[in-house]
C-alpha cells in the first residue's frame, strides 16, 4: 500500500551519455505543475502534460497529452522517457496514478501543498529538480512581493469560496486559500476547522453570515459558473452576501492551482474585499 506522506520523491536518473548538463525530460501531470514549470523559464524541458493542463497556452497545445488526472495513462508517460514526472496528491484519488508511477520505477516528485509556505516550498524544490534553483527562491519571492497581507479592520469581511455547488464544498483551515483569504484582510467563516475542504449545511451558511460568496467550481470553465444558482437557494435569502448582491466568480484557475497564478487570486479577492469596504463606507 502507498504511504500517506505529505511528498512522495524518486530520484532523477543521472543525465544521459555525459556529465555536461542536459534538458530534464519533464511530464506534468497536473496544471499547478505544468504552470509552474513554465513560469520557472523550462517551458522546453516539457515532453508531455495531462489532458487538463491548459496554460500558457502556446506551450501545451503543442504538447503530447497523456489523460486526464485520475486517468492519467502511466504506459503513455513511460514512453515518454522522462527523467522526471510531476505527479500530485491534492487531487483525490491521484494517489492511485501515483502509486503506478512507482511501479513503473519511473522518476516522480509528487508534492501535497497544503499552505501557502508549501506551494513557495513546491516551487523551490521543483526548481532544484530541474537545475534551476535560483529561479525558484526569485518566483517564490516574486508572489509574495505581490500578495502582500492587509490590515484587518475592526470587523473583517467574511469570505466563503464555494469549490462546489451540490453539496456545497468550502475551503477549511489547511488550505493554501484559507491564507490568501487572511491575507487579504478577510475571515474564512470555516477557517476554524482543521481540515482541507468540507461540506457544509444550509444552516451552517446562514449561521456564518458570509459577506460575499465567491464561486470556484472545480472542473468548471468561468463561464459555465451562474450565480443564479446561489442566488436561487431558498434557506439563504437571509444571508448578507445575498441580500447585498455580492456572489461573484472567480476562475477555480486562479484559486484551485497550487502555483504562480494564486497571485490572480489574490488580486480577485483583494478586489472583492474593496469593493466591501466602500460599500460599508457608503452606507454609514
Amino acid at each position: 500500500m502507498l504511504e500517506n506522506k505529505a511528498c512522495l520523491v524518486r530520484g532523477l536518473r543521472a543525465p544521459r551519455g555525459s556529465a555536461r548538463l542536459v534538458r530534464v525530460r519533464v511530464v506534468s501531470l497536473t496544471c499547478s505543475n505544468t504552470e509552474i514549470v513554465c513560469a520557472l523559464g523550462c517551458a522546453d524541458y516539457l515532453v508531455g502534460v495531462d489532458d487538463h493542463s491548459d496554460y500558457p497556452v502556446q506551450i501545451v497545445t503543442r504538447l503530447p497529452r497523456v489523460g486526464p488526472d485520475l486517468g492519467i495513462d502511466v504506459a503513455r508517460v513511460a514512453a515518454l522517457d522522462p527523467d522526471l514526472v510531476l505527479a500530485s496528491l491534492t487531487v483525490p484519488g491521484h494517489e492511485r496514478i501515483v502509486a503506478q508511477l512507482e511501479a513503473a520505477k519511473l522518476p516522480f516528485f509528487a508534492p501535497e501543498p497544503v499552505s501557502l509556505a508549501d506551494v513557495y516550498d513546491d516551487i523551490a524544490q521543483i526548481a532544484s529538480r530541474l537545475g534551476v534553483p535560483e529561479r525558484g527562491s526569485e518566483l517564490a519571492l516574486q508572489m509574495q512581493r505581490a500578495m502582500p497581507e492587509r490590515l484587518k479592520p475592526k470587523r473583517p469581511p467574511r469570505l466563503l469560496v464555494e469549490w462546489w455547488p451540490k453539496p456545497v464544498i468550502v475551503p477549511g483551515r489547511r488550505s493554501w486559500v484559507h491564507d490568501l483569504i487572511e491575507r487579504v484582510g478577510a475571515d474564512n467563516p470555516f477557517g476554524a476547522r482543521a481540515v482541507k475542504s468540507t461540506p457544509i449545511r444550509d444552516e451552517e451558511a446562514v449561521a456564518a453570515a458570509p459577506d460575499a460568496v465567491i464561486m470556484s467550481w472545480c472542473g468548471v470553465r468561468l463561464e459555465k459558473y451562474r450565480p443564479d444558482v446561489v442566488y436561487r437557494r431558498p434557506e439563504w435569502q437571509r444571508i448578507p452576501a445575498l441580500t447585498e448582491r455580492r456572489v461573484f466568480a472567480v476562475a477555480e484557475a486562479f484559486l484551485g492551482r497550487p502555483g504562480p497564478r494564486l497571485v490572480e487570486g489574490y488580486r480577485a479577492l483583494a478586489e472583492i474585499v474593496q469593493s466591501i469596504e466602500r460599500f460599508s463606507a457608503s452606507s454609514i
